[in-house]
């Protein structure tokens, strides 16, 4: 299958995937963009080298989470904490509405504490979340199942921590 043909097929099958991955690597909307454009460029290059030794929604997971660590440590270089005391007073606490609008913020504010986490675990929890067992993200990210189970069991305590806390502590 040439490069072009692969590329096609995972942009169809997993762009979905991909631009929630990069929501949660990205709250900014031009930013969120930008990573989704660097990701699709980075998995059309990579089919190139593509031989088949992984299945292609490994590949493209692998691929574009390492693309996403990237850019969250460029942003963290540019810019030396995510949060600034200022915008804290401003983010949404715990408070609980009712109806889509609440989910929403929930969603929101679930966003912003997963990208508070390492990237490791980010990347851990975000291919949870798009359904993956723990063995196809130990494919990912070289980490056994068994260790891959404990880390989710771990990151989904410390979310749901904090979004009871209001959720913008450091781990």
């Amino acid at each position: 299958m040439s490069q072009d043909s692969l590329y096609r097929q995972a942009a169809d099958t997993y762009g979905p995937s991909l631009d929630r991955l990069a929501r949660a690597y990205e709250l900014d909307p031009d930013a969120r963009r930008d990573l989704l454009q660097e990701i699709h460029l980075n998995l059309w290059r990579s089919f190139a080298q593509f031989d088949g030794r992984c299945s292609l929604r490994t590949w493209v997971y692998r691929i574009a989470h390492n693309v996403a660590t990237g850019h969250v440590i460029r942003q963290r270089r540019i810019r030396s904490r995510l949060v600034s005391i200022e915008n804290l007073d401003t983010m949404p606490g715990n408070d609980q509405g009712e109806g889509a609008a609440s989910q929403a913020e929930a969603l929101e504010r679930l966003s912003m504490l997963i990208q508070r986490l390492k990237p490791l675990d980010r990347q851990i929890i975000v291919s949870y979340l798009e359904d993956m067992d723990a063995s196809s993200i130990g494919e990912i990210t070289g980490l056994s199942p068994a260790n891959i189970a404990m880390k989710v069991h771990r990151i989904k305590n410390i979310l749901r921590r904090w979004f009871g806390e209001g959720g913008f502590h450091a781990e």
